[in-house]
């Protein structure tokens, strides 16, 4: 989760002091803003002081390696795509792999002639990926470039697919859909960000010939992949305080999306289920959220800003357990593991929580950094690319 956190406006920034921000210590807000004092989002950035201590383990489950593959380092929004077929993967000086599912085997590695900001994404037969210029690269499923087009700013969270149209999510806050074949622009979601903002580098989901993404100002957004028309718009959260800061209201991780509903979580905000055809709020609950969310049959899982994770009733919201045995340890988003509910924390360990009571019953240690993004699943296990660059395929039993 370090560079999250952007200014928009250096006027903004000349405000914020002006306005005895300059008194407050120094933080790692943003890179180019460095006087910007926000003491709160030290547990994020990992500016503010060093993890905790690892807790004490008596371990119920034993995570595995299934494998691991070496692909080069990495930055937020550049996270592993999964297919049927296929993992393909990618580093920020321009490598780009496809990957065996089963084995982690390279079946090839290619250059995609630009340092990378985002991708890959993949689907119908054509990988994705974009550049801090705004460069979207396409290239078939065995590495050879297809096209290469521009958008509006940096290519900032991976790309999807979705039936012939590529989805890309730019720095200023506009979403792209582009023809599959060459790239020319279909539709454009015009949007704004806010003055200040978190930096999204999670993208959205596509489900049910949708996409399903979350904004700044606290939105979540059902968007037809073809036409780029706004199905429904939900209020996860609704911005409100005295300052910029106080007003950041942001989604910054993926929803979660199923045949019935789709599930996201807002910082200073509220985690918030809508029915997945029209977008009525089926619950919500007050829970400040950067890290992200998923769920299983029954229960939503959210790491609050505090580092605690929660599970709450599916049909209602209610409170089912919370656990902070990991609160110092700046554990990224949760996914589903087995039985298990898994988070990596910033020097790259794995957790496990039971699902049931959100008991602490596992853990594994891998190249010593944090993951760029929320794990995703894969087959019965989740897979995940470090910082340092090594993709992992871990299973628990």
């Amino acid at each position: 989760m370090t560079r999250m956190l952007r200014a928009i406006s250096c006027a903004l920034a000349a405000a914020l002091v002006a306005s005895g921000c300059a008194n407050l210590s120094q933080s790692s807000l943003t890179s180019w803003i460095p006087s910007i004092p926000v003491p709160s989002f030290a547990w994020l950035t990992g500016s503010g002081h060093k993890p905790g201590p690892l807790p004490t383990l008596n371990a119920k489950v034993t995570p595995q390696i299934n494998w691991q593959q070496s692909v080069g380092k990495a930055t937020p929004g550049i996270a592993p795509a999964i297919t049927s077929a296929a993992v393909y993967a990618a580093a920020s000086d321009g490598t780009l792999m496809r990957l065996d599912p089963a084995t982690g085997r390279v079946e090839w590695k290619v250059s995609a002639g630009h340092p990378l900001s985002a991708g890959p994404g993949a689907g119908d037969g054509i990988v994705i990926a974009g550049t801090s210029k705004g460069d979207v690269l396409a290239f078939d499923d065995s590495g050879k470039p297809l096209w290469n087009v521009r958008v509006s700013s940096e290519v900032i969270a991976p790309p999807r697919v979705a039936e012939n149209v590529v989805v890309v999510f730019s720095g200023d806050g506009r979403i792209y859909g582009l023809a599959r074949n060459d790239g020319r622009t279909i539709w454009v979601d015009p949007r704004n960000n806010p003055s200040l903002t978190v930096r999204n580098a999670a993208g959205g989901v596509v489900s049910r010939g949708g996409l399903f993404v979350g904004t700044a100002g606290g939105r979540l957004l059902a968007i037809d992949a073809q036409t780029g028309t706004i199905a429904w718009d939900g209020t996860v959260a609704t911005p409100k305080g005295a300052t910029e800061l106080e007003r950041i209201a942001d989604v910054t991780s993926l929803p979660y999306v199923d045949e019935k509903e789709a599930c996201a979580a807002a910082y200073q905000g509220r985690v918030a289920c809508f029915d997945v055809v029209r977008g009525t709020l089926i619950w919500s609950r007050d829970v400040s959220s950067l890290a992200g969310i998923t769920a299983d049959a029954s229960r939503v899982y959210v790491v609050d800003d505090k580092g605690s994770v929660q599970a709450f009733d599916r049909s209602n919201g209610a409170s089912i357990w919370k656990q902070d045995v990991l609160a110092k340890r700046r554990i990224g988003g949760p996914q589903l593991i087995g039985d298990e509910l898994g988070v990596v924390d910033v020097e790259g360990y794995l957790h496990l929580l039971s699902r049931s009571d959100g008991a602490y019953v596992g853990r594994i240690a891998t190249d010593g950094s944090l993951a760029t993004t929320q794990p995703a699943q894969l087959g019965g296990g989740i897979l995940w690319q470090s910082e340092k660059g090594t993709v992992y395929s871990v299973g628990a039993k």
